[in-house]
């Protein structure tokens, strides 16, 4: 019976050592598995890491240009808009001193008409002043002429005409036989040309007789004078 019995006991024995080294054996196995996995795991973690860390500076890298972009974009506009606005202002000053300038300059005009129109309305009663002035002295002449002469206005206005008449036919007759005179000793065209000349001078009877002025005489002396004759 015994006999039996260690052979069976060995048995188990060489069972359950086979079963252990067995064990061991799928143990050291599963250990390598799993070393090996964890350096391969590792090892994508880390690729994974370097690959992860070059995207996120890959994308801050692309963000900071985007930024760039968008600000160097921002700062266009703005330096657009405060252009324009610059503009604005400028052409907004450049007008109110346009208007300003034009506002003195009528100013300055309007001064200088009210002083012109005060000028004028001075020369205009000073003239007025004078005009009644003249007019008075003229009226005392008058007066004291007729009072001299004994001569009315109208009377001493005819004598002087009648003077500067005989006068101016004298001259004029005077005139014409000389002309004559030299009219023959020239071509036919000349003389008439001449002869108009004549007749033109005579006319001035009637213009002296126009423009004289009245006035009466202050003696019978002096009359005789104006006339040509003698007391």
């Amino acid at each position: 019976m015994d006999q039996m019995i260690f052979p069976a006991l060995a048995g188990l024995v060489g069972v359950i050592v086979g079963l252990i080294i067995a064990r061991f054996s799928e143990k050291s196995k599963a250990n390598k598995i799993l070393d090996a996995t964890k350096k391969e795991s590792n090892a994508l973690l880390k690729e994974a890491k370097v690959e992860a860390e070059a995207l996120k500076k890959d994308k801050i890298l692309q963000a900071k240009e985007k930024f760039i972009e968008l600000k160097s974009e921002h700062e266009k506009v703005i330096f657009s808009r405060e252009k324009k606005i610059s503009d604005v202002e400028k052409r907004t000053r450049d007008k109110e001193s346009q208007i300003q300038s034009e506002v003195d300059k009528t100013k300055r005009l309007n001064t200088s008409l009210e002083q012109k129109e005060n000028d004028f309305n001075n020369k205009l009663e000073y003239l007025d002043k004078k005009e009644d002035e003249v007019s008075k002295l003229h009226k005392r002449h008058v007066d004291l002429l007729e009072q001299i002469s004994g001569f009315s206005a109208d009377e001493a206005k005819k004598e002087l005409v009648n003077s500067l008449k005989d006068e101016a036919k004298s001259d004029a007759m005077g005139f014409v036989q000389n002309t004559l005179e030299e009219a023959k000793l020239t071509a036919e065209q000349e003389a008439r040309k001449v002869v108009l000349s004549t007749i033109q001078r005579v006319g001035v009877e009637q213009a002296v007789e126009n423009c004289v002025s009245v006035f009466n005489l202050e003696s019978d002396d002096v009359k005789g004078r104006i006339i040509g004759r003698e007391g």
